[in-house]
């Protein structure tokens, strides 16, 4: 009977999933579940406010600006504190600041400037929960199983978004965002108390001296010191910004003039997560050994949303071409979190995940600002023709980085104290910075 109990544990949970890494899996997919369906809210809220496509960007400017602001201090807070800490107190603030958006919006009482800074309250929330929490992910797994788990975990957090995107499109539409907005609310609340039980009694004591300054000039030296590392995050700080003013600003516009609004680009968005969680199906069976050239490839395909509502496409082409980026771009990133995993040091993963995600969103907050006049100047068609083309063009771009093409994954388990020194043989950028 003992035997037989404990088959059924195994079958339940795979070795490699631990209680931190379930705890994290459980968490993610709650949050994913509110925050994707409060995306849509937020951007509808404005405009049944009487707002435009520039106070649409406005908003989500306001998020992303704390964020690029604070990103650095929550890396170097991560790797000081106990990182599970960081993550709740994060949780609670969005809790409390999307509970008051919900509020507003609810009452018909809601402002642009509130809208804004309740916005920017969350914003630094994130700042503070993203470093600790990659850290945290990329510190729960090891060996040779990793690349599955970050896949799996992918694949939790990416079906989240499919129904919350697709649930949060019909919410708005049938009884408007500020309940979507209120039940993000409720679902930082229970992500936030899944995190308070995290053990983190296997990261090693941190050793006395240095101060704040010291930890981000060592961070930067860690990141600085990786091409691969850099150059990937240059990339998607331009990507992401374009992308980032497409989704935020242009989509929900096209939808409104040209798809019926909320509900169907709140579909579109859910055949991404879609396509998300086939990509990260894949990657459990897929390992490339060339982690950043498979990924990368991959990477190309994420022009074609802005290429479709720049025409725009019905919605059946559209909800396609959403699907096809989602699985490219999910097998970017399970190697993205795969390379980090082999190649950066435990302690200072939270620091180099706070650069990596500096690097990222740095220029989202203007590109989102200046949609609505780019719009104005060109026209919604040029603009999007335009973030197009720059995702192809630095894209290309990044492949010209040796690191890139060449990084590979590595077959022996190495722990995280030696990641630096540990490469495989045949591995020609092992041991960089």
């Amino acid at each position: 009977m003992t035997s037989v109990l404990e088959l059924l544990r195994r079958s339940r949970r795979p070795a490699w999933a631990g209680r931190n890494y379930s705890l994290l899996t459980a968490a993610a997919f709650v949050t994913n579940l509110g925050s994707h369906g409060a995306l849509i809210a937020a951007a509808f809220a404005v405009l049944e406010a009487g707002g435009d496509g520039g106070d649409v960007g406005l908003v989500a400017a306001s998020r992303t600006l704390p964020l690029v602001l604070f990103l650095l201090i929550g890396g170097a807070v991560a790797d000081r504190l106990p990182r599970h800490r960081v993550m709740v107190a994060a949780n609670a603030l969005n809790c409390l600041s999307q509970a008051a958006f919900a509020v507003l919006v609810l009452s018909g009482e809601a402002q642009l400037w509130q809208m804004m800074l309740l916005t920017a309250l969350g914003g630094t929330g994130q700042a503070f929960f993203s470093p600790a929490a990659e850290g945290m992910l990329l510190s729960s797994v090891q060996g040779e199983q990793a690349s599955r788990a970050f896949a799996v975990f992918r694949m939790a957090m990416q079906g989240a978004a499919v129904g919350g995107a697709a649930l949060g499109g019909a919410m708005v539409a049938a009884i408007g965002p500020g309940w979507v907005l209120a039940a993000d609310a409720a679902a930082f609340a229970v992500a936030g108390s899944l995190r308070a039980f995290l053990d983190v009694r296997h990261v090693p004591q941190r050793a006395p001296g240095g101060g704040m300054l010291a930890d981000l000039r060592d961070g930067w030296r860690e990141f600085a010191g990786r091409p691969w590392l850099w150059g990937i995050v240059v990339q998607f700080s331009i990507a992401n910004a374009v992308v980032g003013a497409a989704d935020a600003v242009y989509g929900p516009l096209v939808a409104r003039d040209h798809l019926g609004g909320a509900g169907p680009w709140g579909l579109a968005l859910g055949f991404f997560g879609a396509g998300t969680v086939v990509g990260a199906l894949l990657m459990t069976r897929w390992k490339p050994r060339r982690l950043l050239l498979a990924g990368t490839l991959c990477v190309f395909p994420l022009a074609l949303p802005s290429a479709a509502l720049a025409v725009p496409v019905p919605l059946a082409v559209l909800c396609a071409v959403m699907f096809l980026t989602g699985v490219t771009l999910e097998v970017f990133g399970v190697s993205w979190m795969t390379a980090l995993h082999q190649e950066i040091p435990e302690e200072k993963l939270s620091r180099v995940a706070a650069y990596d995600w500096f690097g990222s969103v740095a220029l989202v907050p203007l590109a989102t600002a200046l949609a609505g006049p780019a719009e104005g100047a060109f026209g919604r068609t040029s603009a999007l023709w335009g973030c197009a083309a720059l995702v192809v063009v630095v894209t290309a771009a990044v492949l010209c980085v040796p690191d890139v093409r060449n990084l590979r994954r590595r077959t022996k388990q190495v722990t995280a104290g030696t990641r630096r020194d540990s490469a495989d043989a045949e591995s020609p950028v092992g041991g960089l910075g």
